[in-house]
């Protein structure tokens, strides 16, 4: 944890000290501006905080199962309304509404196929009618989402913000049962408060990026309960598992590396006979897209380039490489520097008991519930390793990286009962001053 305190500090005062234009808003690394503030939601945050601290292992440890899951979807929806609401009920659509975003262009969307057939082509800024940032930057999935509220009436900021905050707080509960289908439900009620009181609240309810996030966590869900399973049910949450990353995959161009999670749950759950069976629902979702006009191989150089004639180009590559990171540790917490620790440690061990030959080696810890949750963990890190690695995620990953971080964070579990209050506390705080100090947009 002090690791990536000093991490986000270097981020903050380097630019600041320096003069270093980093091109983001007035306080990098985020995508935000200096504005201390309290609002109508400050309050509750505070109670929930609180209560949380407090109460929150104690619940999680001893409430039946499917209680926790309701309780952990509650508490986890009041806390990003808590903080989105600092702002009052303009914190939670406002936005969503921006220019940049999706709604505005769903808004004006009226036929859908002449949409996608028209989707790769404005693409580019040269276009004399090329799309907004966010909607030129992803593909049409996202859009379509914003379509659906948009033709169901809910197309207002306040209600589509409403729908992300209700979708993204089902997060927890899906990654709750993919930790107890692959065989870690006890660890999974020690994550639970970390999951629910996650500084990443503050943009998971405000940000398309919280969709992509929720739609991510059923879809590996889905495929930890298809290694669970056996028979017609097994086909049935396969199919369901590819169909919802396949749809990942055409909401970002980022979540392919949704891919390396995949594996993490099929060898945790240790069976490969799901990845056929979703693997295939998973490209025939890319090739409905690809028959009624948006071809995704066809449109990601087109992106890339846009990318590179945007501000991205302007951004220092020697600053984001770790300030990237930074920004990751403020939307996960600082407390998220703990899971990576116990990932490499727990690698380091394993290593030396495969090295030593011990009997049962690989499978007996495949079989420990503890390797379970950090060979999760590691996938979740990294994820985030090769999204910044591969230089397109100059800033704004506090909100672009959201998909990964309730992975990287189960990895808190790990730790006692007295530290795991401490991390928690921590977590709980710190989205508090950020939400309170910070006003953040893109």
């Amino acid at each position: 944890m002090a690791g990536a305190l000093v991490l986000i500090a270097a981020a903050v005062v380097i630019p600041a000290a320096t003069g270093w234009n980093v091109r983001v808003k007035s306080f990098p690394p985020l995508h935000a501006e200096w504005m201390p503030r309290l609002g109508p939601g400050t309050p509750l945050a505070v109670l929930l905080g609180v209560a949380g601290a407090i109460w929150g292992p104690r619940l999680a440890a001893s409430l039946r199962w499917g209680r926790l899951l309701l309780v952990s979807f509650a508490a986890s929806a009041l806390w990003m309304f808590a903080l989105a609401t600092v702002d009052g009920l303009d914190g939670i659509g406002a936005i969503l509404d921006h220019r940049y975003e999706y709604l505005g262009t769903a808004r004006e969307v009226d036929d859908v196929g002449a949409t996608l057939r028209e989707y790769v082509e404005r693409i580019p800024y040269a276009h004399e009618h090329n799309w907004p940032v966010h909607i030129a930057g992803h593909p049409p999935g996202a859009l379509l989402f914003f379509v659906l509220l948009v033709r169901v009436g809910l197309g207002s900021g306040l209600a589509a913000g409403a729908v992300v905050l209700l979708l993204g707080a089902t997060t927890v509960i899906a990654v709750l049962i993919t930790m107890r289908a692959l065989g870690a439900g006890d660890l999974a009620r020690r994550a639970a408060p970390f999951l629910v009181f996650t500084p990443s609240a503050i943009w998971v309810a405000v940000s398309g990026d919280g969709v992509f996030m929720t739609v991510a966590a059923w879809g590996i869900c889905a495929l930890a309960l298809a290694t669970a399973t056996r028979g017609a049910i097994r086909i049935v949450w396969s199919v369901v598992a590819g169909i919802l990353l396949g749809y990942c995959v055409m909401m970002s161009y980022g979540l392919p590396l949704l891919g390396v999670l995949a594996v993490a749950v099929l060898v945790s759950g240790r069976s490969w006979v799901p990845l056929l069976i979703a693997a295939g629902a998973a490209l025939a979702v890319v090739l409905v897209f690809a028959v009624n006009g948006f071809v995704w191989w066809e449109a990601f150089p087109v992106l890339q380039q846009r990318y590179w004639d945007g501000v991205a180009s302007r951004r220092p590559p020697g600053y984001w490489l770790w300030g990237n990171l930074a920004a990751f540790a403020v939307s996960a917490g600082p407390a998220i520097g703990a899971s990576l620790v116990a990932v490499g440690t727990w690698a380091v061990g394993s290593i030396g008991v495969r090295a030593r030959g011990e009997e049962g080696g690989r499978a007996s810890i495949l079989r420990d519930p503890r390797a379970i949750v950090l060979i999760l963990c590691a996938a979740g890190w990294m994820m985030v390793l090769l999204a910044d690695l591969s230089n397109m995620s100059r800033a704004e990953v506090e909100r672009i990286w959201l998909p990964f971080v309730p992975w990287a964070t189960i990895g808190l579990a790990m730790f006692g009962p007295r530290v795991r209050r401490w991390l928690l506390v921590v977590q709980i705080g710190f989205a508090i001053v950020v939400q309170t100090l910070l006003q953040t947009g893109w």
